[in-house]
């Protein structure tokens, strides 16, 4: 699904990532963990096309990004890619069905078929009594559920997450988890998910560990840890 070759940035005199290369497979949860300023966040903003590098190349899904135009590259990202972060930056004046609906309107789909769409996915997520519910009324794991399925609602090919559950408790992180999974099995969603989070590293398909700005290991379950 995505092959990225000798990405690096650097920001001022600060090199963050340094000739990194990696593959990711379709239909898998694969996981990036490493300690604080490895530079996961950044190669998970790059592999998202939220940031160009400094040098290198990514390819997702068979296209080279580096082909794409501004315009281009943003209706690329709007139908291909989707995106859960820590913090689930939904839109306070919006109904959980408004947020959810929000990415399908702006790639031009109907606004009845965009909320029959979210409708069918807040259900999928156990939210159907909560359509109609402000961010504020909601907990922090509907939150997050909700930002899921606005990430999911225009298809992608991949989701993209930054440390998805690192504001959620243990019952609602646990939750999150198996939820990736059930959407990687249900949808076939290819899931990027940087995490500090070993038991979902455990769990995932695919690990890789980076440390100072490179992929120093990659984790296949039964398989041992081998230096990329």
């Amino acid at each position: 699904m995505i092959e990225a070759r000798h990405i690096s940035k650097s920001f001022g005199s600060l090199q963050v990532l340094r000739q990194v290369d990696l593959d990711i497979p379709d239909r898998r949860v694969t996981t990036i963990v490493g300690s604080s300023g490895a530079g996961k966040t950044t190669l998970l903003q790059i592999l998202g096309t939220l940031m160009k590098p400094d040098e290198g190349t990514v390819t997702l899904g068979g296209t080279d990004i580096r082909s794409l135009s501004d315009r281009q590259l943003a209706a690329f990202r709007n139908r291909q890619i989707g995106f859960v972060f820590q913090f689930h930056h939904l839109l306070p004046e919006f109904t959980a069905l408004e947020n959810v609906c929000m990415p399908a309107l702006i790639g031009g789909t109907r606004r009845a078929e965009a909320e029959r769409q979210a409708k069918e996915m807040l259900d999928f997520l156990g939210l159907s009594e909560r359509l109609y519910h402000h961010p504020d009324a909601l907990s922090g794991g509907e939150q997050q559920r909700v930002a899921v399925a606005r990430a999911l609602i225009n298809h992608p090919q991949v989701v993209f997450a930054d440390e998805p559950s690192g504001n959620l408790d243990t019952v609602n992180k646990q939750a999150l988890h198996r939820l990736f999974f059930k959407l990687r099995d249900t949808f076939g969603q290819t899931f990027v998910v940087v995490t500090h989070d070993m038991q979902l590293a455990a769990m995932s398909d695919i690990c890789y560990t980076m440390h100072d700005g490179r992929i120093v290991e990659k984790n296949v379950p039964g398989e041992p840890g081998q230096l990329s």
